[in-house]
């Protein structure tokens, strides 16, 4: 049994400081993928030291900005940074590939994936599309090239109604608009990647994973379900639980994301 986490940190000093430590400690993942990390790799480093994981972290050219980490019990066999071939997102700070060996000698890939925002017509929303394009090559490529995958990450974009509260008034919003919902129909589709949150939760609205900090939303659990764990299809098989690990009180929240941990079995798995 391995548990792996995934949580957009929100800048990962003031998560730490706020008391993420306590989660980590209550949680007890395996693995912790952590997205907009916002600090350079020898301070995110610094700040994760002498917490029983080891760290890879992956830093924005952009000072301040994005950020990708993993989190995990045992030293990677491999470490591959960035996301694409023409070296465009290579220093983006946004897609980081690590390789692990698993107890039953089987090889796990794990990504850690931070999606831009977006926004409508304007130059962040084409980087978005490239980085879906290329999320696009690359994901069967690695299926290729392990015994498992698993791509997790805010990814910044809603699939379905079921992921969006209110979804009739974000139709035209990046995040929920028919182009980069198509996307998604591709990964779980003719790419061939398992939504594990969504396989265990059913047809229900959410879990939602991110509530804007202004007004009520976290109160009132007007929620954006954008933060994922794909998965290829012997590995998706092996989930047995997931769960949404959300604050108890806007107050005692320490970032605007909540971690989205699945158990995954792989006893009875054949890589």
């Amino acid at each position: 049994m391995i548990r792996i986490a995934s949580v957009n940190v929100n800048g990962v000093r003031a998560a730490w400081r706020k008391g993420m430590p306590t989660w980590v400690d209550a949680a007890k993942p395996d693995f912790i993928t952590l997205q907009e990390v916002r600090a350079a790799n020898d301070i995110a480093l610094g700040v994760l030291e002498d917490t029983g994981y080891t760290t890879v972290s992956h830093d924005a050219e952009a000072k301040g900005r994005a950020g990708v980490a993993v989190m995990a019990r045992s030293e990677p066999e491999s470490v591959r940074e960035g996301l694409g071939e023409d070296g465009y997102f290579d220093r983006a700070g946004r897609w980081l590939e690590t390789d692990y060996r698993l107890g039953d000698g089987s090889l796990l890939t794990l990504v850690s994936a931070y999606v831009h925002s977006g926004e409508v017509d304007t130059p962040k929303q084409d980087d978005k599309y490239r980085f879906l394009d290329r999320m696009t090559k690359r994901m069967p490529q690695l299926a290729q090239s392990a015994d498992h995958v698993l791509v997790t990450g805010d990814l910044n974009v809603c699939h379905t109604e079921r992921d969006l509260k209110n979804w009739k008034a974000n139709r035209k919003k990046a995040g929920f608009l028919p182009e980069e919902r198509a996307y998604f129909d591709g990964f779980f589709g003719e790419v061939g990647y398992v939504d594990v949150h969504r396989r265990l939760s059913g047809d229900v609205d959410g879990p939602y994973t991110w509530w804007s900090m202004r007004g009520k939303a976290f109160n009132n659990d007007t929620g954006w379900r954008i933060d994922y764990q794909m998965a290829t299809p012997a590995l998706a098989e092996a989930a047995v639980k997931a769960s949404v690990d959300k604050a108890d009180s806007w107050a005692e929240r320490w970032s605007d994301h909540a971690p989205l941990v699945i158990d995954y079995d792989l006893s009875s798995v054949s890589a």
